[in-house]
């Protein structure tokens, strides 16, 4: 019987059915802080291999695997940029804080997509906020996903 009739657990892949992760086709800009998360990635997916390996735990195989794959991908395509040490403008690695109208601050680092964590303050510079900052200046203006903004500092991204 062919497999496409044969019923699996709900819920469940099988090995051989587990996706790839998806690779952005954007540019792979990575700061400095996200090229050594990525090393720490490719570090993690190893150890993970190798356990799975050792316990001949098939699942656990394909998906460090699949991980190592990913990662190891994005390790050979990254591009690192320095943030800028004073920056004028808006840039990748630029850490920017902007004023609402209703009076809030927010502030946000620009960085790469694999470094990008919104509880941090993390964008992507490909999310269409960091998009609408890129190349302004304070005092600038900004439409921003969620209303209007004002450019108020600007700072190099640190951790």
């Amino acid at each position: 019987m062919s497999r496409a009739f044969v019923k699996e657990q709900d819920g469940q892949e099988t090995p051989e059915e587990l996706p790839e992760r998806p690779v952005s086709t954007n540019p792979n800009f990575v700061t400095p802080r996200g090229l050594a998360l990525i090393d720490e990635e490719i570090e993690t997916a190893r150890k993970l291999l190798a356990h799975a390996q050792h316990e001949t735990d098939r699942v656990g195989i394909v998906r460090a695997s699949r991980d190592l794959r990913y990662w190891t991908q994005r390790r050979a395509t990254a591009q690192p940029v320095d943030p800028p040490k004073a920056p004028k403008k808006v840039a990748f690695g630029t850490r920017v804080t902007v004023k609402r109208d209703d009076g809030r601050q927010q502030v946000f680092s620009i960085v790469g997509e694999d470094e990008a964590d919104l509880e941090k303050g993390l964008i992507a510079y490909t999310v269409p906020m960091a998009r609408a900052l890129l190349g302004l200046e304070v005092g600038d203006d900004a439409d921003l996903p969620g209303g209007h903004a004002e450019v108020v500092a600007l700072e190099p991204y640190s951790v």
